[in-house]
């Protein structure tokens, strides 16, 4: 007779494992997410500067250890944010993309409306965080080297929004930093838009997309392929964008 005893046990405790594991991961994501959504919420009611991490642990119901254990300081906790919304901005633009064939022009307000969309409620928080701006150093300059990632996730957005638009290699090379930082100077205008849903911003989206597409077809003439080589130089020698010595990637996008 045949005894399975030994043979069951050490399965049935490899699947108790299996699972235990699976229940720590689920609660360790549902903390997480705790309380970087409380962390939030203050900061868009109170500003980044007023709250403290001990606020965010008694809002979350969870110790201070456990806070500083998901998040070592303010500045993760805008930076968790600041990955939240590239994920977002990614996911929600490559749908709106795949639904349908769309000229450069509405590809590009897809992108930059799309922004708006995520970031609606947040003008207070984002009025704090492009106070970093001016400091290079600051983990949370979106011009220095903490940002980086994410940085080069948003551009990596504007290039999927241009797609396999026919332009002159140089300006492909280019193009997708130059609407990263047009995108920039729009939301420092969504800061200040008091208007009825911020639509003075929306409109100037929509106007300022219109001349650039017109101005690319314009400056994308082989003839004037000398003047483009002497201003991404200047651009570049200004450390502004990178010399587009070779394309950016084109990325397609298949229904």
């Amino acid at each position: 007779m045949f005894v399975f005893c030994l043979t069951e046990t050490p399965v049935s405790d490899y699947n108790l494992n299996m699972f235990n594991k699976i229940n720590r991961r689920s609660s360790s994501q549902a903390t997480h997410s705790l309380i970087l959504t409380t962390a939030l919420d203050i900061f868009r009611r109170r500003g980044l500067d007023s709250a403290t991490m001990r606020d965010i642990a008694q809002s979350a119901d969870v110790a201070l250890g456990t806070t500083y254990y998901y998040f070592p300081s303010k500045e993760a906790i805008v930076q968790a944010y600041y990955d939240q919304v590239q994920a977002e901005h990614l996911a929600r633009v490559t749908a709106a993309l795949l639904s349908a064939k769309k000229d450069l022009l509405t590809r590009l307000q897809i992108a930059f409306h799309c922004k708006l969309d995520i970031l609606q409620g947040d003008r207070k928080l984002l009025g704090t965080l492009f106070r970093y701006a001016g400091e290079p150093e600051h983990a949370l300059s979106v011009f220095g080297p903490g940002t980086s990632v994410n940085r080069a996730q948003s551009i990596s957005v504007f290039t999927l929004a241009v797609g396999d638009e026919r332009l002159p290699d140089d300006i492909r090379a280019i193009l997708p930093s130059a609407l990263w930082a047009l995108h920039l100077v729009v939301l420092l205008y969504y800061v200040y838009d008091d208007s009825p849903q911020q639509e003075r911003t929306r409109k100037l989206i929509d106007g300022v997309l219109q001349l650039l597409v017109r101005f690319l077809s314009l400056i994308k003439s082989p003839l004037l392929k000398p003047f483009r080589g002497s201003l991404f130089a200047l651009l570049g020698d200004a450390g502004l964008f990178s010399e587009p010595s070779s394309p950016a990637p084109m990325i397609h996008l298949e229904a």
